[in-house]
């Protein structure tokens, strides 16, 4: 769900239901902030009135970088727009060409661009894979295709194509070896 908190719009990420045997109950919450990606908590008392931020997603796929702004293609009407680098925060490190994204709209204006929670991206650069590791035991860094570093295990070579989480930015699991 998506609420405003001083004006700006947040998504509730956890909540929890608190009735104390003395006083009025309250809900704890954890939100994060949708144009900066920051995380708060706040307690709202009983009978407390928030109002609710309707969000819409726009599915977009990623053409290419233009300075400060990337190029994007509505996969609607096919429309090529500029958006700041900005929205899409740590997200950025994941793009590659054609990748589909997600404009986040709040009254007909784009605060965000999200990418998928999970991409496959080709390791450019790592340290050789040794005989003898194994996928378990420690890890080493690698550095992807669209730039981001992330550590990977020591069985992981140049030219595999590995799978990411986008949101926590860890690799998961091999998906191709040596392209």
């Amino acid at each position: 769900m998506n609420i405003y908190v001083g004006g700006d719009v947040y998504t509730i990420v956890q909540f929890q239901h608190v009735k104390p045997g003395k006083g009025g109950a309250f809900v704890r919450t954890k939100l994060r902030k949708l144009m900066t990606g920051q995380n708060m908590e706040k307690t709202f008392r009983a009978g407390e009135r928030i109002e609710t931020a309707y969000v819409e997603k726009r599915p977009l796929q990623f053409l290419y970088n233009a300075g400060d702004d990337i190029v994007c293609m509505d996969m609607d009407d096919y429309d090529q727009t500029h958006y700041a680098k900005r929205l899409l925060g740590d997200g950025i490190k994941y793009l590659k060409d054609g990748v589909a994204i997600s404009a986040v709209t709040v009254d007909g204006r784009v605060i965000s661009l999200e990418v998928p929670d999970f991409v496959e991206l080709l390791v450019k650069e790592t340290d050789p894979g040794l005989k003898g590791d194994t996928a378990s035991g420690g890890s080493k860094p690698a550095t992807l295709e669209s730039g981001a570093t992330v550590n990977v295990p020591f069985h992981i070579n140049v030219g595999d194509v590995i799978k990411i989480d986008t949101r926590t930015g860890t690799y998961l699991e091999r998906v191709k070896g040596e392209v």
